[in-house]
């Protein structure tokens, strides 16, 4: 009796995990702005009393599904071939070459969760925009600071702009995800990344 006593009222429990990650599939897939309530809580398998007593509102929610997203192999594959290739050459190759086979993934929607997620984004909505502009220029950050110590140590000559070239590989990595996003496999990606490998200025290795 005690049990029951302590159990009523509460809403039906469920899979928190499982049902971020549902979240993340659908904003990963349609966005912030084309995405509704109704359409993450049926995905979610889940209440709309649920979803916001369990993750807040749908920003606090996208929010969350973001930060879950970075933890994932498509999250987190950028960071770690900037920690672990020795030169920077190699950095980018491996960037560019595990974009073009994660982007193309048919386990998981199309492209990058942090730039497609960001299109129709409604003018209420601009913090959402600008969080996610955020999280992109932080890694455009990283790679330039990369870029600069490769050229402190001789990788790049003296001559090359390290904010340019940085910026030079997140319009690829960008129109990358885009072209995957509509239909690109990964065949296609990889030609591409090869192409844009090819305009590097400096010494290369792998």
């Amino acid at each position: 009796m005690g049990e029951a006593g302590a159990t009523r009222g509460r809403p039906r429990s469920f899979d928190r995990d499982a049902a971020l990650a549902a979240a993340v599939r659908l904003f990963w897939e349609r966005g912030y702005g084309a995405t509704s309530i109704g359409e993450l809580t049926e995905a979610m398998g889940i209440r709309p009393a649920s979803l916001y007593a369990a993750f807040g509102d749908k920003r606090s929610l996208f929010e969350e599904s973001v930060a879950a997203y970075g933890r994932t192999p498509a999250g987190t594959f950028m960071g770690a071939a900037l920690e672990e290739e020795p030169t920077a050459y190699r950095a980018f190759a491996r960037i560019l070459r595990e974009a073009a086979r994660i982007y193309a993934d048919p386990s998981h929607p199309a492209g990058c969760m942090t730039i497609t997620a960001a299109a129709n984004v409604a003018p209420q909505d601009a913090e959402v925009g600008a969080r996610l502009k955020g999280l992109r220029n932080a890694n455009l950050v990283a790679w330039e600071s990369r870029l600069r110590a490769a050229q402190r140590t001789g990788e790049l000559p003296e001559r090359v702009n390290p904010r340019a070239l940085a910026g030079y590989f997140a319009t690829i990595i960008q129109g990358m995800s885009q072209r995957s996003c509509d239909g690109a496999g990964p065949d296609e990606l990889a030609e591409i990344a090869e192409l844009a490998l090819a305009a590097w200025p400096g010494d290369r290795e792998g």
